[in-house]
């Protein structure tokens, strides 16, 4: 396979007045983001807006400056994300949109509309075929992302507690599954029910098409039928209440080959374009409610058509640079008993694994892993 095209620069800024929103644009345009067609079209940014208690997410001024180009170039651009499977924040839309303006991303922040892609409760998807697919054959994706006419990713570049790294195909994988969507990708079992939670509303069971549910008149609370349930996770989103719950059971290799499997969904045929920003590189996603000291310097900014050769970019960017003195990659690397993986990201989390990611990527065709890298 031809070897990608990945655009780069860091974090230096060379003229008064030239901030780092500036140098992205420069940066996306020398990318060629002026090559799609976006003169009236709908042009879905995806990113992630932060949990609440978390700081290390991407600033708004980084999503301003993608937005600016995108209607300089005459498209119709809007923010976007998906529900989470796990409560939080940002589990239905009306928390999510609230998570986000707390984290300061708003029409008026940012210069364009955010809109939750899974809807109000996470239950809005549509099934998408993933073509060679091993693992899934229709991923189950937020139906206002696949309503657009254009796919740009906007990815802060970080650790992951199970991913090694969230990068690229992580925020486009799992971000844009559905709340059922991140189920499946998560979790392979049936859904728990916590009786002290659930309030005997029974609007879950309306969303069981399977008789998966069952409700106790004595006790007047819900129950998992595990004959009948399939674990689809529609009944997830309909529990205001948190009463529903899916463990995370499904081994990282399984995790990571469905992600890779989610994100071909969502950009196969499509026009897309990758961001990736390598910053305050926390050793955890930013779904957590804080952020502990970052394990890697500040490095860059990674553009890219393809964002397969966009996260194995970013990995080795990251492999090559020196722990910060002081974060949980230096303390693991310190301890005269910790084995040396001779991987950051696996030093930073030795339970964590990502390259069967990147090779499944590679081998269902979401993209190349060699790459050009090409300086601004």
């Amino acid at each position: 396979m031809e070897r990608a095209k990945v655009y780069f620069t860091d974090f230096h800024t060379q003229a008064f007045g030239d901030g780092l929103p500036t140098k992205l644009k420069k940066l996306i345009k020398k990318a060629g983001i002026q090559n799609l067609d976006l003169d009236g079209k709908f042009v879905a940014i995806k990113m992630h807006f932060g949990e609440l208690g978390n700081i290390s997410y991407l600033r708004p001024n980084y999503a301003r400056a993608v937005v600016d180009v995108v209607k300089e170039l005459g498209g119709k651009p809007f923010l976007t994300d998906c529900n989470t499977m796990y409560p939080g924040s940002r589990k239905n839309a009306l928390e999510h949109l609230e998570c986000a303006w707390q984290n300061g991303f708003t029409p008026l922040t940012v210069g364009c509309p955010i809109l939750i892609g899974d809807g109000l409760k996470g239950t809005d998807d549509v099934e998408v075929p993933v073509a060679g697919g091993e693992y899934v054959k229709q991923a189950k994706i937020g139906r206002a992302i696949m309503d657009a006419d254009v796919f740009i990713s906007l990815t802060h570049f970080k650790g992951h507690e199970m991913t090694g790294f969230g990068g690229t195909i992580k925020n486009i994988g799992m971000g844009c599954g559905s709340r059922a969507g991140k189920k499946e990708q998560h979790a392979s079992g049936k859904p728990k029910i916590s009786a002290d939670a659930c309030r005997g509303c029974r609007r879950c069971q309306k969303e069981c098409a399977n008789s998966g549910l069952v409700f106790d008149e004595q006790t007047l609370k819900m129950h998992v039928d595990e004959a009948h349930c399939v674990g689809c996770g529609r009944c997830l989103g309909a529990c205001n209440f948190d009463a529903i719950y899916f463990t995370n059971d499904n081994a990282q290799a399984a995790l990571n080959c469905r992600m890779a499997e989610y994100t071909k969904a969502v950009v196969d045929g499509r026009p897309q374009f990758h961001i990736s920003l390598i910053v305050d590189v926390s050793p955890n996603c930013d779904c957590h409610g804080e952020n502990d000291v970052p394990i890697l310097p500040n490095i860059g900014m990674f553009v890219s058509t393809d964002p397969l050769a966009l996260d194995q970019a970013c990995a080795d960017a990251c492999l090559a640079a020196d722990p910060i003195p002081g974060s949980q990659l230096a303390r693991h690397l310190a301890d005269p008993e910790f084995h040396d993986h001779h991987d950051h990201f696996i030093n930073s989390t030795p339970e964590s694994e990502w390259r069967s990611c990147l090779e499944h990527a590679e081998k269902i065709g979401l993209g190349s892993r060699e790459y050009e890298l090409i300086e601004m």
